[in-house]
């Protein structure tokens, strides 16, 4: 079972070596991470993804929860939070594939960030589903390079509430 866990931690130098040996001492693969720092500049958060079953989960919480440099870990269940990751895809372009790439590109709101006489350049910024099928929409093209960040990932405050522009909207 895949587990999407966010830790918030001192921002100090050690701190990813420390969780990342507690992870492999687990013998718990870790499938993304990503850190960065929160709106404190001495706080960063981890996003970690890994797959296992809830006995290692909670063994791994605990240990988590051991260390002097954590703040807080949050164990993030379906509904209970928003995800998304960035992707950048080059793509093999040419004259005869050109506007259909820009047209499958426009269909599912990816973006353009560079456009060359032989590759083109993709970022999207989604949920992994969607991250996945741009991959799957863009490799009959020729894909030339692939980078993605690993997931991030916020709780939500209400469940069904979502906000699009200034207005609150009820699902």
């Amino acid at each position: 079972m895949k587990h999407t866990i966010s830790v918030l931690v001192e921002n100090k130098f050690g701190v990813l070596a420390r969780i990342a040996g507690l992870f492999s001492a687990r013998g718990f693969n870790i499938d993304s991470l990503a850190v960065g720092e929160t709106e404190d500049p001495s706080v960063s958060r981890m996003t970690i993804v890994s797959e296992g079953d809830e006995k290692t989960l909670e063994q791994i919480k605990k240990q988590l929860n051991k260390l002097i440099d954590i703040i807080k870990v949050m164990d993030f269940k379906d509904g209970e939070f928003i995800d998304r990751e960035l992707i950048l895809i080059k793509v093999s372009v040419t004259t005869k594939n050109r506007k259909e790439i820009l047209e499958a590109i426009d269909s599912v709101g990816a973006k353009v960030v560079n456009a060359g006489a032989k590759s083109i350049s993709i970022e999207e910024s989604a949920d992994q589903n969607k991250v996945r099928a741009l991959i799957e929409l863009m490799r009959p093209f020729g894909l030339l390079e692939v980078v993605r960040t690993g997931r991030i990932a916020m709780g939500v405050e209400d469940k069904g509430l979502t906000v699009k522009g200034k207005e609150e909207v009820n699902e």
